[in-house]
């Protein structure tokens, strides 16, 4: 069983910037963050795959950037000129594990933007 500890949420005005970080008591293989805003459904915000290669929103793109952090199994996602349309609730998703690998999901970090 791998532990994910999300941390890095709060407020900030428009066009600020944060830092999230998920940190896993395993070994990260794929990681992910998603969002989830009041009364609207989970959606992908960021992913990198095992291979390197990373995908974004559209909405997010050139203004999020996913990283990791392979000697201490985290994960984070800089989000920078952020927006009051990206306020909402941030979880982490990760394969991981040091001989098997299951998905697991962060308990989620509140991020308030605003105007």
């Amino acid at each position: 069983q791998v532990q994910l500890v999300e941390s890095g949420g709060g407020l900030v005005q428009a066009g600020g910037s944060l830092r999230l970080s998920c940190a896993a008591s395993g070994t990260i293989i794929m990681m992910a963050w998603y969002r989830q805003a009041p009364g609207k459904q989970r959606e992908l915000v960021a992913s990198s795959t095992s291979g390197g290669g990373t995908i974004y929103a559209d909405s997010v793109k050139g203004r999020f950037t996913i990283a990791r952090d392979n000697a201490k199994n985290t994960v984070y996602l800089q989000m920078n000129s952020l927006k009051p349309e990206d306020t909402a609730v941030y979880y982490c998703n990760v394969d991981a594990g040091d001989d098997d690998v299951y998905p697991y999901w962060g308990q989620g970090t509140r991020v308030t933007v605003s105007s």
